[in-house]
């Protein structure tokens, strides 16, 4: 395409987004999306100087503001970031930084968190809150005064005096502060499952339901743009300052850190996962332990912000027409995407769970290519309302399994129906699919359905069961269409001549294959419980049932109010212990274990000495003794716990290099103690901690 005619396309496009996205809090893509779209036509522009036009979106901050709310104009102009995609370009921008400063100065960079909320300013006048404006384009805002006097962590007057070091100084006279409104995780779950249960009454009662949030950003957005603040006071919006604006009789400040601590001795709330750091290097590791470590926060965070510390040389560097050149958003991998659904299909687990599934157009979202995400339960599509034809919200958080978070109904297909449920199971069988009253699951009840038998299968040979390598889902296919493998016993009976009749196997790897197998019938007695697949019977509660009976046929002789006192089985597992070993086909199971030599009484014990029994330690970081695994084993053999989370029962927390933030803040406003390596060693041998 022309250049002029794609500039123009791509203004076009962006500024409706633009306005979708900051003003009316409606996106209708994903914010990789928007991106993408902006940087092309940065790059169309830089190739072309003579198109750029100062009203492109390139050169614009936020959105339009709109007329519910009266405009307010910004004494000095808040103003947008540029971003980083990746460690190159952090990389780029750390060297223009240096260029533009005196060769060899001395660099600190202050390292925050980047919310993902609603940009706002605070303004005091003599300690009292006046007034609070949206970004809006960076010019003019909203006033949005009566809702955010409604969050309560925003303070509604200052101290006459602050402590600044060791000084006593009067509060400035003008001060505007700048910072993000966000919506808690916890609070956005709470409008979520408000909506869904409103949307089952509506349902119920023959009505169309309504759109559930898609994410706190925009559930934030548009709670913080009520027109009635009473409704915004009730969603539970939070707010963290990260930057002045206007400020009149200030003291002298000569940091971004310093600043903080002022507004933090001030009453503002300033996040505590802010760090200072003398090098490009340290600003990479904060990124990635970010990055890796996102989802331990109560809050979400789609990036870092790095700025230059000294305000001296923020002055030195200055700005471009829409940013500073001090500053820059370095963005995480994006975790929802937009794309299109074609279909909506149904898949049959092991225990004959019948679970939708979205087919979609593949996306790049979460680190890998996602072409189908989970619809989770009947009620779960009727509530979402997604139809296929739809542009639906895909997200993936880390390694959760991909889901369609909802549709974007503005750009809803006119010929889009409603997706009923199934009635009958995909199988060859043709089984009746079964929703008994009271359950949100629907099954398939046929016992020889051969969807239930592969999964079966692909769960006995998984890592946290049997671990049996090779044995995966391409190959348990390739044996049950071959009639080899009826349930996971058969798989003790298979020969190289058998597996070389498959497709993809030669003689070593059908040789490895068996070895691994072989392999398995030694694994330890949790290992074996947890591959039987019994409903709510998990490894955690296998390791207690192995250490108290020993043996298999212990636990399937024991009774249910015997079971049930074991540390972490109680009656619900008892009981469908009990139910599973009642049937005659799952006895007929375990008798084919053990004809084919699976050791049914192996339980790994210990020698060590019980130092740490009944204590909780968290191990955080990485070590040079331990992995995760061992780190947590060693703890486990003596007795203790190691649970992923630090709690008030906490004894204590291992810290290794780079831990996760958030278990370091909790354990310290805990008041838990922290050990390094050699201290946690002083534990596993004394279950003391060192002096």
């Amino acid at each position: 395409m022309d250049p002029v005619e794609r500039i123009a396309e791509l203004r076009s496009v962006i500024d409706r987004h633009r306005r979708l996205y900051h003003t009316l809090a409606e996106p209708e893509i994903a914010d990789a999306e928007y991106d993408a779209l902006i940087r092309e036509l940065e790059r169309l522009e830089v190739a072309h100087p003579e198109l750029t036009e100062p009203s492109s979106p390139t050169q614009l901050v936020g959105g339009d503001i709109i007329e519910t709310f009266a405009p307010v104009t910004h004494r000095v102009p808040m103003t947008s970031l540029d971003n980083a995609m990746d460690v190159d370009e952090l990389r780029a921008w750390g060297e223009r930084v240096m260029k533009g400063l005196d060769e060899g100065a001395a660099i600190r960079y202050c390292c925050e968190l980047k919310i993902d909320g609603l940009a706002v300013s605070l303004r005091y006048e003599n300690g009292q809150f006046v007034q609070a404006a949206t970004r809006g384009d960076g010019r003019v805002g909203e006033d949005v005064t009566a809702n955010v006097a409604t969050i309560a962590v925003v303070p509604k007057a200052l101290p006459a005096t602050v402590m600044s070091g060791r000084k006593k100084i009067p509060i400035p006279e003008v001060l505007e502060v700048r910072g993000e409104v966000y919506l808690p995780i916890e609070a956005f779950e709470k409008m979520r499952a408000a909506k869904e249960a409103e949307n089952l009454e509506r349902v119920a009662a023959g009505r169309r339901p309504e759109p559930v949030p898609v994410n706190p950003r925009n559930a934030g957005a548009g709670s913080l743009r009520q027109k009635d603040a009473s409704v915004t006071a009730g969603r539970g919006l939070a707010f963290w300052t990260y930057q002045v604006g206007e400020v009149v009789g200030g003291p002298e400040l000569t940091s971004h850190r310093d600043t903080l601590d002022f507004l933090a001795a001030c009453g503002f709330p300033v996040n505590p996962d802010i760090r200072v750091v003398d090098s490009l290097a340290e600003v990479e590791r904060f990124c990635t332990e970010w990055q890796e470590n996102r989802h331990s926060l109560p809050y979400e965070i789609d990036g870092a912000v790095v700025k230059v510390d000294d305000l001296g040389q923020r002055g030195v560097l200055g700005y471009t027409a829409r940013a500073p050149r001090w500053a820059i958003a370095v963005k995480f991998p994006p975790e929802e995407r937009t794309t299109i659904l074609r279909d909506i299909q149904v898949s049959i687990g092991r225990t004959g769970r019948a679970t939708p599934f979205a087919v979609l157009e593949p996306v790049f979202v979460g680190g890998s290519t996602v072409s189908m995400a989970t619809l989770h339960n009947e009620d779960q599509v009727r509530l979402k309302d997604v139809r296929p034809g739809d542009t639906v919200v895909v997200r993936k958080a880390g390694d959760v399994i991909p889901e369609v978070v909802g549709p974007v109904l503005s750009l809803r297909p006119d010929d889009a129906e409603s997706w009923n449920f199934p009635q009958v199971c995909p199988c060859e069988l043709k089984s009746t699919l079964v929703r008994l009253e009271g359950e949100s699951d629907t099954r398939c009840v046929e016992p020889s359905c051969p969807h239930q038998r592969d999964q079966r299968i692909i769960y006995f040979a998984s890592r946290g069961a049997m671990d049996i390598e090779g044995l995966g889902e391409r190959t348990v296919m390739q044996l049950s269409d071959a009639g080899l493998a009826t349930d996971p016993g058969d798989v003790y009976s298979l020969t190289v001549d058998q597996l070389l009749t498959l497709e993809g196997f030669g003689r070593v790897s059908a040789e490895k294959l068996l070895e691994s197998i072989e392999g398995s019938k030694t694994r330890p007695l949790p290992r074996i419980l947890t591959a039987l697949g019994i409903k709510h019977l998990g490894p955690s509660a296998a390791e207690a049932l192995a250490a108290r009976f020993g043996t298999l046929d212990a636990i399937m002789s024991a009774a249910d109010d015997t079971l049930a006192t074991v540390d972490g089985v109680g009656d619900v597992i008892a009981r469908s212990i009990s139910s599973w070993f009642a049937q005659q086909a799952n006895l007929d199971f375990v008798a084919k274990l053990r004809d084919a030599g699976v050791d049914f009484g192996r339980v790994e014990t210990s020698n060590a000495p019980q130092t740490l029994e009944g204590k909780a330690v968290v191990v955080t970081g990485t070590l040079d003794g331990f992995d995760r695994e061992s780190a947590e084993r060693a703890i486990k053999e003596r007795g203790g716990k190691s649970p992923g989370s630090v709690s008030a029962k906490t004894f204590a927390v291992v810290i290794g290099r780079e831990p996760g933030a958030s278990k370091v803040t909790k354990a310290e406003s805990l008041g838990v103690p922290m050990l390094d390596e050699e201290g946690f060693r002083h534990l596993l041998d004394t279950g003391e901690l060192p002096d």
